[in-house]
């Protein structure tokens, strides 16, 4: 069984972000933020958070271009201005990205990372993960306190 975690940095300290990606066994990170970077947790910037996971032997792949939430296409969004995630995941880029992820995952153990610590709350849940399962992907949320929680019943979009 293939699987696939995610997890959302929130306002965590870095290092012990960090370690809690050792803990789970992580070996690559998959940034998926479609702006890698954050005005409250400036720890998470691109640059700077990608010299720590590497520094602890993680590796680190960013996929936001493909696979974020809020696509820069605006014909990616609903008249109301919220992302069609249908719309999105049935793109070729979406399609090809997620299933590198996958492809990476059959050999290391994958994390998808967004800033958002609910995961119920963001498009790891409600996008990415729906989409891994229809493919028979099994996927685990790892929480802000570092537990981890798979969800059996695919979450409404």
């Amino acid at each position: 069984m293939i699987e696939v975690f995610t997890i959302g940095h929130s306002n965590h300290d870095v290092l012990d972000f960090i370690n809690m990606l050792k803990r789970n066994k992580i070996q690559v990170l998959v940034d998926i933020r479609s702006d890698p970077y954050s005005r409250y947790a400036s720890q998470f910037n691109k640059s700077e958070f990608q010299r720590h996971v590497i520094a602890a032997g993680i590796e680190y792949r960013y996929s936001g271009q493909c696979i974020g939430g809020k696509p820069k296409d605006p014909t990616m969004y609903t008249p109301a201005g919220k992302p069609d995630y249908d719309k999105l995941a049935a793109t070729q880029a979406f399609q090809n990205e997620l299933k590198a992820v996958v492809e990476i995952a059959e050999k290391k153990r994958v994390v998808l990372m967004c800033s958002e610590a609910d995961p119920m709350a963001c498009h790891r849940e409600r996008i990415l993960a729906q989409v891994l399962r229809s493919w028979g992907v099994e996927v685990r949320h790892i929480l802000p306190d570092g537990s981890v929680e798979q969800v059996k019943q695919p979450g409404l979009f």
